[in-house]
């Protein structure tokens, strides 16, 4: 914290700045996220930060009884429109599509930035934080669920961190309140209060849904269902044996197998409800599997087929659709725990001038038009200095240049990490680096 002109410098509350070695780091990793979309075929989109109020409020977005709407940044312009900051990006894609209904189905998209919450901080979670989604629009059958959460194992494989991967549907939640005969004003704020069993226990849960006016005896059997054990086959052939064939078992069913199509390794968790009031079919969240490292989801999302259509006033409307948010903050709080911070530059060499500063300062630019990350010493400092400079940067080679290198037309490169030293061609120098 500093002083200046009389107040102190502060951050606002939930928000961060970024230092050299982290905002490396965080390119790194949303670079290999994107790799991961566009090896799946999705294409990129963009939408403003800020957006209409009515459509950030509207019921078909995270719904009415979401603590999303509670957090949303609410603001004005000059002309007295109300705006609020995006939470998330699933209602821009939905307004996006109803804006532009030619758009060609399937449409595979994915969209990474900046988010706003003004909700409660804890580890891995701020009030801004950056959202890497991707959804597919237009393909009513489940396979397009699986690829989904195919994409989150490769994504989560690729970033090195071993989770696991939470499976269920919102038909089958559906199923379970109407068995128990939960009135359905009250299944959306039911739904979330099950959604924190994991949090909260099952005390916890019911004490909420006793205050929501649920009676006890109810809300046992409701957990009981939903408390079942076994492999994943295991789990939903129980809940079968009590509810019966449903439209939410047969789902399940037919995604189970397109997963293992896919031969990706997951869990039936029958209790996982996502909170978001838009989803209406599978719902999938991911967990890294040390919770002593990160115990909040890294991924979660699922189908929402009903939103475009309500942007549209036509529920019935065809606007299949299906997605998942990768979390950046939590993934970083775990990367950083496991790998540290990285080199605080991009540089991959420092040229230290000998008495050469106007001749270095050719050979840097040459380097630059090959393509290497160059930096040059532009204080003059002495070589002890300029070498120390460069190991607490984190770059893993020095290029000294005097006049005999100069003649030659060559760099004595020092790799910092072993020591080695080599005069190498000014044409060559990618080949030591690599």
């Amino acid at each position: 914290m500093a002083e200046k002109n009389g107040f102190e410098l502060q951050l606002a509350k939930g928000f961060r700045d970024f230092s050299s070695s982290e905002k490396i780091m965080r390119d790194k990793v949303i670079s290999e996220i994107k790799d991961v979309f566009e090896l799946y075929g999705f294409s990129p989109l963009e939408t403003p930060t800020i957006e209409r109020l009515d459509v950030l409020e509207a019921k078909c977005a995270a719904g009415d009884v979401s603590d999303a709407i509670s957090e949303i940044y609410r603001l004005e312009d000059q002309g007295g429109r109300k705006l609020g900051l995006r939470y998330e990006f699933t209602f821009a894609l939905a307004r996006y599509i109803g804006m532009n209904i030619q758009t060609r189905m399937p449409f595979k998209r994915y969209q990474i930035g900046p988010v706003f919450r003004d909700g409660p901080i804890k580890s891995g979670r701020y009030r801004e934080f950056y959202q890497c989604d991707v959804d597919i629009v237009g393909v009513k059958g489940v396979i397009a669920d699986a690829e989904i959460i195919s994409l989150v194992s490769f994504a989560l494989k690729k970033l090195g961190l071993d989770a696991n991967i939470e499976v269920n549907d919102r038909k089958l939640l559906n199923d379970v309140l109407n068995f128990v005969k939960i009135p359905e004003e009250k299944a959306d704020s039911v739904i979330i209060a099950i959604d924190k069993l994991k949090k909260i226990g099952e005390a916890g849960v019911k004490k909420e849904l006793q205050e929501k006016g649920i009676d006890l005896n109810k809300i046992q059997q409701l957990l009981d269902i939903l408390s079942v054990f076994g492999t994943n086959t295991e789990k939903l052939k129980k809940i079968k044996s009590i509810l019966g064939e449903t439209e939410g078992t047969k789902e399940l069913e037919e995604l189970f197998n397109y997963l293992e199509s896919f031969n990706v390794d997951f869990i039936f968790f029958p209790s996982l409800a996502r909170g978001l009031g838009y989803y209406t079919g599978p719902i999938f969240e991911a967990f890294l599997k040390d919770e002593s490292i990160m115990s909040s989801s890294i991924a979660g999302g699922g189908r929402w087929d009903r939103m475009i259509g309500k942007y549209l006033g036509n529920e019935k409307r065809g606007y299949p659709a299906t997605g998942v948010a990768l979390g950046l903050e939590p993934i970083m709080e775990i990367i950083k725990k496991i790998k540290g911070t990285g080199a605080e530059t991009t540089a991959e060499i420092y040229l230290i001038p000998i008495k050469t500063l106007k001749q270095s300062i050719a050979v840097a630019q040459e380097l630059r038009l090959q393509g290497i990350k160059t930096m040059i010493d532009l204080m003059e400092r002495n070589v002890a200095k300029n070498i120390e400079y460069a190991d607490k940067q984190g770059i893993p080679f020095v290029g000294f240049i005097g006049e005999d290198e100069i003649k030659q037309k060559k760099i004595k490169i020092k790799n910092l990490k072993t020591g080695k030293e080599e005069l190498v061609a000014v044409g060559k120098v990618r080949d030591i680096l690599e």
